[in-house]
């Protein structure tokens, strides 16, 4: 049946092998096609060297959010993805600075340098 041994030697039993999943094998194309024999060995990997060695080869940090991802280009697409979001929420002081006046009044900082421009604050 190609259980694997238990500590003693002695084959595990078959519902506990089949309890822990030990029946299915799931691959990494990221760790070079490596095979991982039941879920908990499988999301136990991610974190070990050589899926943090894969991911470094591909200049892609090893984060979180590839917490799942086995294929290259999934994951690149996704890295690719995550930069876009990342440069699109950097903070840009023309727009989102703000200013108090002396009344409380919270303005942008164009709306704020006009109207001290103006004499108006």
């Amino acid at each position: 049946k190609g259980v694997p041994l238990c500590w003693d030697g002695k084959p595990i039993p078959y519902w506990l092998f089949k309890l822990h999943g030990l029946n299915h094998f799931y691959s990494c194309e990221i760790c070079g096609n490596e095979s991982y024999r039941g879920r908990h060995n499988f999301e136990k990997h991610f974190q070990e060297s050589k899926h943090v060695y894969g991911m470094r080869c591909l200049g892609i940090p090893n984060t979180r959010h590839f917490h799942g991802v086995t294929k290259i280009e999934d994951a690149q697409h996704l890295w690719a993805k995550l930069q876009q979001t990342v440069e699109g929420n950097v903070f840009d002081g023309e727009k989102e600075e703000e200013y108090e006046d002396s009344h409380g009044n919270v303005l942008t900082r164009k709306t704020y340098e006009d109207l001290s421009r103006q004499g108006l604050l």
